[in-house]
């Protein structure tokens, strides 16, 4: 397991976790998922007001607590991968208006060509 930001750990492609999340990520913005919390918490809040079983509040609330953990684990990925896709392309586009400033196109105007695609592989 690694510590570094997602964008930083270096090589072409994107990791298992990446991809996973990613994937996730299209899921957990659809409407069929929003349905799903919204029985998720129509159960909670039923299994309350009927006054049923303690396991049956335990379950309810579990399972609420387990699916905000794993929203806030994507969330946190998706922010981080965002916040340094955003700061590699400033980056780029301060480089190429140096470059075009000083009045010779370079190696900064090909960075910037890479980075704009750069979502693709982050």
């Amino acid at each position: 397991m690694t510590l570094q930001h997602p964008a930083d750990r270096g090589g072409v492609g994107r990791g298992r976790f990446e991809r996973f999340a990613e994937s996730v990520s299209r899921v957990t913005s659809s409407p069929a998922f929003f349905v799903f919390c919204l029985a998720l918490v129509s159960f909670t809040v039923a299994v309350h007001i009927a006054g049923i079983a303690t396991e049956w509040l335990l379950l309810a609330g579990d399972s609420m607590t387990a699916v905000t953990l794993l929203l806030l684990a994507l969330l946190k990925n998706s922010e981080l991968r965002a916040e340094r896709a955003i700061q590699r392309k400033l980056d780029a586009i301060a480089a190429a208006l140096l470059e075009a400033q000083e009045g010779e196109p370079g190696e900064a105007h090909e960075n910037l060509r890479d980075v704009i695609r750069m979502e693709e592989e982050i």
